[in-house]
């Protein structure tokens, strides 16, 4: 376990009686709420002084209510001091309304709309959505892309398209390890590593392996080429909770992140497991 505490930059804070969320009908082990004492009581003994939300998928028209119900949960816990909210970039400029909205949140750090539900991940290069992803650049907010792999190909251009954007890849881009596919995504993860206004999230990684019978030999080779490809300024800690909760517990993820870096210093998994986050998100904690 790392002897400092780290952020938590991708968690996912949910309740079902307050809001909703029609994909958790399909996973009920989850589908019930998960607040901040559900958290806690799921990190055990890993320290976390910072947690960056991000946005769970909430029903269409409610995602300024989510945003509203996170920033409760941040006034009461200093600990919640980022939110990636969700925001409609398919409207084009338009989006900016949706932007100026959320921005009376005093936690929201970033934007993310999801790609992956979509069954056509070219709607992401859309007209429409580039100029709604232009445009929360032009806010000053980076964007979370969450893309399957074998979208990888229009993250890229996504990225390409708009320059004056920053951008968090999410989940390492979902690599197939479930079938224990690397190409086209371990080329493509260091095309995206090249340019330079994009970052990594290490997170949700296990999920993409066979739920029933992953191993760490499974995904330990996705975590390295992501990290060497990005570089530990570039790469960030997340857990995916409560979504995580699928494959393993808590501490598992962070004990094999753990003996992946083993070699690495002292300052590069400071920047792994806070100071990255803390950056790119704009987070107010104290330095470890």
């Amino acid at each position: 376990m790392p002897d400092f505490p780290i952020i938590d930059a991708h968690v996912h804070l949910y309740d079902p009686q307050r809001l909703s969320y029609g994909w958790l009908a399909s996973v009920p082990r989850i589908n019930s709420p998960h607040g901040l004492r559900e958290f806690d009581a799921a990190r055990g003994p890993v320290q976390v002084d910072g947690i960056v939300f991000a946005e769970v998928a909430v029903d269409a028209g409610l995602h300024l209510a989510e945003a509203a119900f996170v920033q409760e949960m941040a006034d009461a816990d200093a600990r919640l001091c980022g939110m990636v909210a969700h925001a409609p970039v398919e409207k084009g400029a338009g989006v900016a309304e949706d932007l100026a909205a959320l921005s009376r949140f005093g936690a929201l750090r970033g934007i993310r709309r999801l790609i992956q539900t979509e069954s056509d991940p070219g709607f992401c290069l859309a007209p429409d959505f580039i100029e709604g992803v232009r445009t929360v650049g032009r806010h000053g907010l980076p964007f979370d892309i969450c893309i399957k792999s074998f979208a990888m190909a229009y993250a890229l251009e996504l990225v390409r398209k708009c320059p004056d954007t920053f951008f968090v890849l999410d989940h390492i881009g979902k690599p197939d390890i479930r079938y224990g596919l690397r190409e086209p995504w371990w080329g493509q993860i260091r095309e995206l590593a090249a340019l330079p206004n994009v970052a990594v999230k290490v997170s949700g990684v296990i999920t993409e392996a066979d739920h029933a019978a992953w191993t760490e030999a499974d995904v330990t080779p996705y975590i390295a080429h992501v990290i060497e490809a990005f570089g530990f300024d570039r790469t960030m800690y997340g857990s995916d909770w409560s979504v995580s909760d699928l494959t393993h517990h808590y501490p598992q993820w962070v004990e094999i992140l753990d003996r992946v870096v083993a070699g690495a210093s002292l300052d590069e998994r400071k920047n792994l497991y806070r100071g990255t986050a803390a950056r790119i998100y704009r987070l107010a904690v104290a330095p470890s």
